[in-house]
């Protein structure tokens, strides 16, 4: 069978590498074509484009790329249509991917979705959308079967891929000679990481007796962290070790994210930290519908993790929320039975990558 894989981001390309691993070894004829990064070119597919090359984040973002997108869009209809796939396989990235699977399906094209858009956050009414175009959703979080069955659309719950991932993940052995270390993972775009990553960098002088390490982002150039690293001594970064670095460290600050929940599945105490453009943020304000943004705390139902979100992340809050962490014994307590709890919760599905490959495969036999 013919496979077309489309993911915009790096949480996306390392799903996807799983995805195309086990589909590989249910389906030995199997071609994939992607979108996506070097963890799925690595896993088998050939790649039509990067990742990086998809990434714009918040509303004014996109209207500033709008011809960029437009023309990836362009491109990637094209690119298909060339392909002739036997299922397109649809990764997150909601904004590109959910005008896709509109196309796709008006061409005929089978269209699965894995790693269902957060519509359950805001723009309930894309359900509507999903359920006319989408043949198949394949979702990681628990709560997401029962949001989608309230509109009349049965999915399909397979687990949640990290768990299985940070399980059989084998840390290195003594990368870092400090044993007090604290994790900065600030994003994976050049726009998020210039937000929130200079308010982390202040904060981290209060903090001497630590040693401060960044996961950098695949795809962004070492000179663009050098330059924003320059007045901070102690703190440096590791290219492709994040699991390591969490493995690793005491406390992390973390960009809200796939990032929360890697930490919290290593254990790791962490604060959420997301600062956008204004505008942005005053836009999804008024359209998002959660209590919370951290995946921790939403899966949990409560506050898990502290978060801070844009005129809360100063550097006194992030302080206050480490020495928290750090001096308050019941809450390194509640922090310990919280993070069993949630992984319990995510790994109720067993493997999630293999999970749904069997799907992907099985629907295509049918």
């Amino acid at each position: 069978m013919k496979y077309y894989v489309i993911a915009g981001e790096a949480s996306g390309d390392l799903h996807g590498s799983n995805l195309i691993k086990e589909i590989c070894l249910l389906d030995k004829a199997a071609a994939i074509r992607c979108w996506g990064g070097e963890k799925m070119q690595e896993a088998g597919a050939v790649l039509a484009k990067h990742y990086r090359d998809l990434a714009f984040m918040g509303f004014i973002e996109v209207l500033k790329n709008l011809r960029t997108i437009l023309r990836n869009l362009d491109f990637c209809k094209k690119d298909i249509l060339v392909y002739k796939p036997d299922v397109l396989v649809l990764i997150d990235y909601p904004g590109f991917n959910l005008r896709i699977a509109k196309w796709a399906k008006q061409q005929g094209l089978k269209v699965i979705y894995y790693i269902s858009p957060q519509v359950w956050a805001w723009k309930e009414s894309r359900v509507k959308a999903i359920k006319r175009d989408v043949d198949k959703m394949l979702v990681i979080l628990p709560f997401e079967k029962e949001f989608y069955r309230k509109w009349g659309y049965e999915v399909e719950y397979v687990g949640h891929p990290l768990v299985n991932v940070i399980d059989h993940f084998t840390a290195e052995k003594n990368l870092f000679e400090s044993k007090n270390i604290i994790a900065l993972l600030p994003g994976s775009r050049r726009q998020e990481i210039l937000k929130k990553l200079p308010i982390m960098l202040q904060a981290t002088t209060n903090f001497p007796a630590y040693q401060f390490v960044i996961a950098k982002a695949p795809g962004i150039e070492e000179s663009f962290y050098n330059t924003l690293l320059a007045p901070y001594p102690n703190v440096s970064f590791v290219v492709n070790k994040t699991y390591q670095l969490l493995s690793e460290s005491k406390a992390a600050l973390v960009t809200s994210g796939t990032a929360t929940l890697e930490t919290a599945l290593f254990g790791v105490p962490e604060v959420v930290c997301y600062k956008g453009s204004n505008i942005s943020y005053q836009i999804a304000k008024r359209l998002i519908k959660i209590k919370y943004i951290c995946l921790v705390n939403l899966i949990m139902d409560k506050e898990v993790v502290k978060e801070l979100i844009q005129d809360n992340l100063t550097v006194d809050n992030i302080t206050a929320a480490l020495n928290d962490i750090f001096y308050n014994p019941a809450k390194q307590s509640q922090l310990e039975k919280d993070y069993a709890t949630l992984k319990e919760r995510l790994g109720q599905g067993g493997n999630a990558s293999a999970n749904a490959a069997k799907s992907i495969v099985d629907f295509l036999s049918t």
